[in-house]
């Protein structure tokens, strides 16, 4: 049942170019109680909907006990929904997750969210004819329609962006002084790891950091020790040094972290998300020769917010973008109020080519 249900969608989007699956394995996790931490604080079920016999939808529900403690709420998340483009499927999908909402006293229902702010989240809503990301969900823009009869409204936006890599040297020149300028002000240094086991003595840290720098934003809550464990588990493999720029004060803490890595689009893409028995080569291939980056996570530690540390992360990942070919990076989903982070790509050419979104809808008693 679990194997069907994390199926669905690439059967669905089967001749879809722009539908790009995550990592199979991670989403046969993310739903077993017994490899996802966040089950220590989670209730979750997934539901299934059929009709002639096949299945034609899927929807996930999950009750963040932490998450309602955190931010003074009853609210239930609806995850990983995917349904044909027929109201009586999507109706019954969202019937079966309001009512489960109801039993587990919850008086709202929000999403797409994951178990943590580290999962995907937000349906899409602008830019169906973009190439999707293996960390964003894909969808067709009848499911805004079904939603906002289903009477489901935007809580939250966040916006995406496709970013020009500069040639010009001058830019590197620039970047080099005001990093350099940052670093000496402050006291800070660049991290220097040299290898993977090296880069793992940094994992709790840059993890420690996320859990402050992000504590504000929409729906998150603290990862706990078990659950850093997994998302480095499961990011490290795709790290290169040159991707990665971790700035240290002169106790040797954290204070700024920046990282991307080569698209895996593509061959996430051919190989369906499955790794295995061949897809790993795929993948590898990718991170070997690319002329696109995604951007995965960057944190700034509040105390050093517009302080133009971010200059040091940006010229230590150009470096690396130059030395390896990058031509564009693409941005991760960020929330269209974080204006600060907004205003850092305007260097870059930003083209805002997709959005998604966050609905909520207020349950009757």
């Amino acid at each position: 049942m679990l194997r069907s249900f994390v199926g669905f969608p690439d059967k669905l989007y089967r001749h879809t170019k722009e539908y790009i699956p995550p990592f199979y394995s991670d989403e046969l996790e993310d739903w077993n109680p017994k490899k996802n931490p966040a089950f220590e604080y989670c209730d979750a079920k997934g539901f299934l909907a059929y009709k002639n016999g096949r299945i034609v939808g899927r929807i996930g529900a999950i009750v963040s006990h932490k998450a309602n403690e955190k931010w003074g709420r009853r609210q239930l998340r609806f995850s990983c929904v995917d349904f044909i483009d027929d109201y009586e499927v999507s109706a019954a999908l969202f019937a079966a997750v309001e009512d489960y909402a109801r039993q587990m006293g919850c008086d709202e229902v929000h999403g797409p969210l994951g178990f943590t702010d580290l999962d995907r989240e937000g349906m899409l809503v602008e830019g169906y004819d973009r190439r999707s990301m293996f960390i964003t969900y894909y969808c067709k823009p009848y499911y805004i329609e079904h939603l906002t009869r289903l009477g489901y409204g935007k809580s939250v936006d966040w916006v995406e962006n496709l970013l020009v890599v500069p040639e010009d040297g001058k830019f590197m020149e620039m970047m080099g002084k005001l990093s350099a300028r940052s670093l000496e002000r402050y006291g800070l240094h660049v991290a220097n790891p040299k290898n993977k086991r090296e880069l793992r003595g940094y994992v709790k840290q840059v993890f420690e950091l996320v859990n402050i720098a992000y504590a504000e934003l929409y729906g998150t809550v603290d990862l706990t020790d078990k659950q850093i464990e997994r998302y480095a588990n499961k990011f490290l493999p795709m790290i290169k040094p040159e991707f990665l720029c971790m700035v240290l004060d002169k106790d040797e803490r954290l204070v700024a972290f920046g990282v991307v890595a080569p698209s895996m689009a593509n061959a996430i893409k051919k190989c369906r998300g499955r790794l295995f028995p061949f897809g790993w080569m795929g993948v590898l291939k990718a991170l070997r020769k690319n002329d696109t980056i995604d951007m995965f996570l960057v944190a700034v530690h509040p105390d050093y917010q517009s302080t133009g540390i971010n200059s040091v992360l940006i010229e230590h990942i150009y470096r690396g973008c130059r030395k390896h070919g990058i031509k564009y990076a693409e941005t991760g989903p960020t929330l269209e109020t974080n204006l600060k982070v907004q205003a850092q790509w305007k260097m870059f050419s930003p083209v805002q080519h997709k959005r998604r979104r966050c609905f909520i809808k207020k349950l009757d008693d």
